[in-house]
């Protein structure tokens, strides 16, 4: 008889105690925290983390959140525990920094693995390997081609990428061009390297109908053109405000999205915008459903993604759309109509003035390639494979 099954039978331990006791700890850094924080590493985790949890009850699943964004203490949700930890809110160092302390806290509290997201928290994968952790890094995208980095952050983005590749036990590629980039690059970590997408999170309706959304935003059905995400150079936001007024169109151009930190990009963007465009500011899921829904085209002019989430949230809502040629939009496999010369303004205001009924979806086949429910299922067969 097992040493398990001898003290039950002796109640020496009760039944939910020896549950307890075989759990496998696994806590979650390199992300602002969850539920609700903008970001698509954020995005990812609320919809992924929660799907495992389900699947496994053998999982303690701990997401470690930095407090500026998520204040008040550790809470349940969803099957997760979602711990805020302190941090200091600065572009530069707020994720390393968070990062560190949530590997020490993952040790102190006796986890087995760490998933660490993104390569600037990567950083910290030899610390949590020589703690004795077992590290999963999921690789969300090249961070060190944003425009907003300078030299030294860049330098310090690949070598997060380089010391994760080096030393994480399973690395996580959203894209398919991204594992091949990385087992190219990185031909000793290639049986450590697997590829799984990004999906989409749901969009639930809000208690405001549609119509009265649409009316508080000054907007009618089909008559603008949407773009969603955070006001940073690499989204190209501004060379589409300028394709959108040469293109001649009557549509509105309604940009969604805030900065993280106070930018003279954001401001400039508000120069830029004028009275042809509307800086919707950031806004709840809710509202994006009602706006994907009844744009006439959703586009994305960025020059860096990983694998986009905003572009499968419109997809999925079966928005027309129309995507920068970048590697990782190219990734989500739409016909070539759908895509333009990433940065070309000319390009854009032409393809801006044609309907959006010409760049039309098969949103059910989008959506049957990037479930989040298989999603879930491959990451934690990594999960499983790292704790044999």
């Amino acid at each position: 008889m097992s040493t398990e099954l001898s003290l039950r039978a002796q109640n020496r331990i009760p039944n939910a105690v020896v549950h307890k006791a075989r759990k496998t700890r696994i806590c979650v850094t390199g992300l602002r925290g969850i539920p609700g924080v903008m970001g698509g590493v954020e995005t990812h985790c609320e919809e992924l983390l929660p799907r495992i949890a389900a699947r496994d009850s053998d999982l303690a699943i701990e997401v470690l959140a930095r407090r500026p964004y998520l204040p008040g203490q550790r809470r349940a949700w969803r099957g997760l525990d979602v711990t805020p930890l302190p941090a200091v809110r600065h572009s530069h160092f707020e994720a390393v920094g968070s990062t560190a302390l949530g590997i020490l806290y993952a040790r102190w509290r006796g986890a087995q693995i760490v998933h660490v997201h993104a390569i600037g928290p990567a950083l910290l994968v030899p610390l949590a390997r020589a703690l004795g952790l077992r590290v999963v890094m999921t690789h969300h995208g090249d961070d060190y081609n944003r425009a907003k980095w300078g030299r030294f952050a860049k330098f310090m983005l690949r070598t997060g990428e380089r010391w994760g590749l080096a030393r994480a036990d399973r690395v996580i590629a959203v894209s398919p061009s991204l594992a091949r980039r990385l087992a190219r690059d990185y031909p000793a970590a290639k049986t450590r390297i697997r590829y799984i997408p990004n999906g989409a999170p749901a969009l639930e309706a809000d208690t405001e109908s549609e119509a009265e959304i649409l009316a508080r935003l000054g907007l009618e059905p089909g008559g603008f053109i949407l773009a969603v995400g955070r006001l940073v150079p690499e989204k190209g936001f501004d060379y589409l405000i300028d394709a959108h007024r040469r293109s001649g169109t009557h549509r509105k151009l309604v940009i969604v999205g805030d900065a993280d930190h106070g930018s003279a990009f954001s401001r400039k963007l508000e120069e830029l915008s004028g009275d042809t465009a509307l800086l919707a500011g950031r806004q709840p899921r809710s509202v994006l459903k009602t706006l994907y829904a009844h744009t006439d085209l959703f586009v994305l002019p960025s020059f860096h993604e990983g694998l986009p989430i905003v572009a499968l949230e419109a997809g999925f809502s079966g928005a027309p759309m129309l995507l920068s040629d970048i590697q990782p939009n190219l990734d989500i496999g739409l016909p070539e109509r759908h895509y333009f010369p990433v940065g070309d303004v000319e390009a854009l205001a032409k393809r801006l003035a044609e309907s959006g009924s010409a760049f039309a979806i098969d949103s059910a086949a989008l959506r049957r390639r990037f479930d989040w429910d298989e999603i879930a299922d491959r990451t934690l067969a990594v999960y499983r494979a790292i704790m044999e």
